[in-house]
């Protein structure tokens, strides 16, 4: 396969609020590179509405710790206070690669800095935040949906990750998803031209 036909991994976290699913759908639908967002598995029900394969695969806690056990998983993590496991297949990234597709990762900062590790991936890495944690704040509580506990979970989590913003090789400030968006597909883009060397 030559250089031109190899995929890219693009690793996308950033605190819970900041607008990341929103930015990933429209990147998706308005970036014209071969973008495919990788399916995660959680151990979790579905909500309603969801489908497993599309939104996530809904695996027992048994066939989680199997694959987890085998080795299948690039990343995962327990969801502490919730007791669902998440992950990242490594065949949904493996193979979407070799199809050529520029796979999109949007998993939480623990789960990016252990794919940092690894240097057989050679990441695109892209953190995106509201701006502040005032805004933060105003968003989660726009959302009505969390309690005031969970919100103030969610902040403590979000500082902690803040930290780690200077790992990631891009900072996105999601103050307009478009923007955010645009500047995101020309980072993207601009990658493109500065592949990474091929290993002998």
């Amino acid at each position: 396969m030559g250089d031109d036909a190899a995929g890219r991994l693009i690793v996308l976290s950033g605190p819970s609020g900041a607008g990341k699913s929103t930015v990933v759908r429209r990147l998706l639908q308005k970036c014209d590179l071969p973008l495919k967002l990788s399916v995660s598995a959680t151990t979790r029900s579905p909500r309603e509405g969801e489908l497993d394969g599309q939104h996530y695969f809904f695996l027992s806690d048994e066939e989680f710790q199997n694959r987890r056990d085998a080795g299948e998983f690039l990343e995962c993590k327990e969801v502490f206070g919730l007791g669902y496991w998440y992950g990242t297949l490594r065949e949904q990234v493996t193979t979407g690669l070799q199809a050529g597709n520029w796979v999109i990762l949007e998993i939480d900062v623990q789960g990016a800095l252990s794919l940092m590790d690894d240097n057989s991936l050679s990441p695109i890495t892209l953190f995106i935040h509201p701006g502040g944690s005032e805004e933060l704040e105003r968003r989660l509580r726009m959302r009505g949906t969390e309690t005031e506990d969970v919100i103030s979970a969610r902040l403590e989590t979000a500082e902690k990750e803040m930290q780690h913003m200077h790992r990631y090789q891009f900072e996105v400030i999601n103050g307009s998803v478009d923007l955010a968006v645009d500047e995101i597909c020309q980072i993207l883009k601009d990658q493109k031209e500065k592949r990474p060397c091929s290993k002998s």
